[in-house]
């Protein structure tokens, strides 16, 4: 049997350790001397940017482990656990997440049905030619996995202890969130950018993502997997912010009117089933509390 551990850390031990592993992640990202003149859609960035994260995803967790201790008590689990890496009902936590997920977006979904965009996803051809484009690669495989590892599974073990669940749904994705900015440092060098314009877009991003952060880490704690906000993330990363102009100007005032009724009605069945469908009870899980 694994040994178990616990973090026992002060708060502001935690939080200096989740902005050093964040700081790690985004600076991964730029290590290569010769991609400042690449933007981060280059086959060549994207390529050694998937080098960089795999080996910050094998660092960070044996950073993590260092800061646990040994223990039998209760509260003590093993630190494949903590990680939210177990196999206990993880069918379950890939599938139900993914359901409430789709159910708020059933405005976005309902409009793709509308617009047609559906009958894309039904051709075998779209799925063998994304899995060759690295951008849909990165975006679907690669950044949901690794962002979830770095900035769930290692951050919540250390904030949870320290400051509760509640509060560690909130405070966990200001780190996800800010290390966002990058992008906009990215686009003003480049030169894709005005400052102040790529400022708002980061700024909106800043907001959108630490929301998408809050209910990813809410996911991860209730749900005790780390595939679970994987699975969403993955989701999210497909749909993008839903398309809220276009539903407002689409001609035809019937369909309008539908559209808009699909993201109310979505909105209030998601918010009715969250707490049931996340049941720790559910998914077996007992490490965290929230």
């Amino acid at each position: 049997m694994a040994p178990t551990m616990i973090f026992e850390l002060e708060k502001w031990q935690s939080v200096l350790i989740c902005l050093l592993f964040a700081v790690i992640y985004v600076g991964s990202l730029y290590v290569w001397v010769d991609d400042k003149n690449k933007n981060r859609d280059h086959p060549d960035t994207i390529k050694r940017r998937f080098t960089s994260v795999s080996i910050i995803c094998v660092i960070i967790p044996i950073l993590l482990q260092c800061f646990g201790t040994s223990s039998d008590s209760e509260n003590a689990h093993t630190f494949l656990e903590w990680l939210g890496i177990r196999f206990s009902r993880i069918f379950l936590a890939v599938i139900l997440p993914l359901f409430l997920t789709m159910v708020l977006f059933l405005g976005p979904l309902t409009l793709h049905y509308v617009d047609g965009v559906f009958r894309i996803y039904l051709e075998p051809r779209y799925w063998t030619n994304s899995l060759k484009n690295l951008i849909w690669i990165r975006n679907h495989i690669v950044a949901p996995i690794s962002e979830e590892m770095i900035y769930r599974a290692c951050m919540l073990p250390l904030l949870v202890p320290c400051f509760g669940s509640g509060m560690s749904v909130f405070l966990c994705p200001l780190f996800f969130g800010v290390a966002h900015f990058h992008h906009m440092i990215e686009k003003v060098i480049q030169g894709r950018q005005a400052l102040s314009e790529a400022f708002k877009q980061s700024l909106f991003q800043l907001c959108y993502t630490t929301l998408f952060g809050a209910y990813s880490a809410f996911l991860f704690l209730r749900t005790g997997h780390f595939i679970a906000p994987v699975v969403v993330h993955a989701f999210c990363n497909h749909m993008g912010f839903p398309a809220f102009r276009e539903v407002m100007a689409h001609p035809n005032t019937e369909t309008r009117h539908k559209l808009i009724a699909s993201f109310v009605i979505g909105l209030v069945i998601w918010m009715a089933l969250l707490y049931p469908i996340t049941s720790p009870f559910i998914y077996s899980n007992d490490i965290y509390d929230l």
